[in-house]
């Protein structure tokens, strides 16, 4: 993917630009989605086989989250045979707020038996041979959901609506059972040796290692072993804080900016006041809230989602997040000048953490816009409710299956959330 600081979406001659993130917009009417949605309680894909409550439980209060955003995330060329939806839940408890655990993501899906294998070539997209086109021409949700550019004067189909064709697509490539082969390099029959001594096991390598380094690669690069702990059940929805109400996503697009010219100004000095009268302390104040005011990732952010202000929701999997700021703990972590997002996170390094499932990468795949805020909370009142600026979700690049699962059944794996609240001298 292209670089975060440079941005994909850069545009050529065009009236506008197109980029390849998808924007979702919540409606009262459903026009005919059944899934992707604000709100409401969660829609499980197997009903009679929800996940187990814990993952839905504020890691703060212990109380039940509600729901923010269920999303119907399936993506046939991506990981065909998947059942993906996506769910976002947050706690209602104004003392829980910017509190780490206080929002969590859970990731379902279900996988055909007849799916290819994580990480074979039938379950990777295809690769374009020639050098990659600006963004309008090869929209990520035109490969994945069939949208096509807002350029084309071609009818756009909802990229978040329940798709008509079957889930679970049949590997050709898959090989087929046979007897194991003989061994090309054994004696003949009449020559046979007796059988040698079975040979010692090799003693485990990280046990030779100094402690910390072994320590080290267990802490980035997890790989859970046996069953998940049982599932708690879920308690009845009359004991379960009250959901938000009902938003339906279905109206998505391509993202379209207008060209930016820059007005040529006169260079002008600007000077600030440090002396004496105000006290030497109050002048440093005053200086760095001057320059958190002129932060560019905050400006960025506004001057991107205020092009589209209805927007709820931002979708590119295995994009790159457009960041609310990069100097709180979720920008410091997925902040890298110069460079797109990094997939994992190693000692010492930035990007997503490590899937806690698989131990995998993880890719971004959506994010909550501000807007989702004021359709959630449509019937509230006073303006005390959410104060998160964005919430950036990201996911298994593999889209691994909880263990213990078996192909078929439908299975859930929390996924990482990152939020980023509102800060005072970012209000305007």
């Amino acid at each position: 993917m292209a670089p975060y600081d440079s941005d994909s979406s850069e545009g050529e001659d065009n009236d506008f630009t197109e980029t390849n993130v998808l924007l979702g917009y919540a409606s009262a009417d459903a026009n005919g989605e059944e899934i992707s949605r604000l709100g409401g309680r969660p829609d499980w894909i197997d009903p009679k086989n929800p996940p187990s409550s814990a993952l839905a439980r504020c890691n703060v209060c212990k109380d039940m989250l509600v729901l923010l955003l269920q999303l119907n995330a399936e993506l046939p060329d991506r990981f065909p045979g998947h059942e993906r939806r996506l769910y976002i839940f947050s706690c209602r408890r104004k003392s829980c707020r910017r509190k780490e655990g206080s929002t969590r993501v859970i990731r379902g899906v279900r996988i055909s038996p007849d799916a290819p294998p994580a990480g074979s070539k039938e379950n990777k997209p295809a690769k374009e041979a020639p050098p990659a086109p600006k963004a309008s021409s090869q929209g990520i949700g035109e490969a994945l959901f069939g949208v096509k550019p807002a350029a084309a004067s071609i009818p756009r189909a909802n990229p978040f609506a329940t798709s008509s064709s079957p889930a679970a697509a049949v590997n050709p490539f898959a090989p087929k059972t046979a007897q194991p082969a003989a061994n090309p390099f054994s004696a003949p029959q009449q020559q046979q040796q007796p059988a040698p001594e079975p040979a010692s096991p090799e003693p485990d390598a990280a046990k030779d290692l100094p402690k910390t380094f072994a320590e080290t690669l267990s802490l980035n690069n997890p790989q859970p072993h046996g069953p998940p702990p049982p599932a708690e059940p879920w308690p009845e929805e009359s004991a379960q804080p009250e959901p938000y109400p009902v938003r339906w996503l279905s109206d998505a697009e391509y993202e379209t900016l207008e060209p930016v010219t820059m007005p040529n100004l006169p260079a002008q000095k600007m000077e600030i006041d440090t002396s004496d009268a105000g006290g030497s302390a109050g002048g440093k104040e005053d200086k760095e809230v001057f320059e958190s005011s002129m932060d560019a990732t905050f400006q960025k952010f506004a001057d991107r989602v205020g092009e589209n202000p209805d927007q709820c929701i931002r979708y590119e999997f295995a994009g790159q997040p457009l960041l609310y700021s990069k100097t709180d703990k979720v920008g410091a972590l997925l902040h890298v000048a110069g460079e797109g997002n990094v997939k994992v996170t190693t000692s010492g390094s930035k990007g997503f953490p490590r899937c806690g499932n698989c131990g995998a990468g993880r890719v971004f795949e959506v994010q909550l816009a501000p807007h989702a805020i004021e359709e959630l909370e449509i019937d509230e009142d006073g303006l005390d409710g959410m104060d998160w600026g964005t919430v950036i979700i990201g996911v298994c690049e593999k889209d691994c299956q909880q263990r213990g699962v078996v192909a078929g059944e439908a299975g859930y794996v929390e996924e990482w959330a990152g939020v980023q609240w509102e800060e005072l001298t970012a209000k305007r």
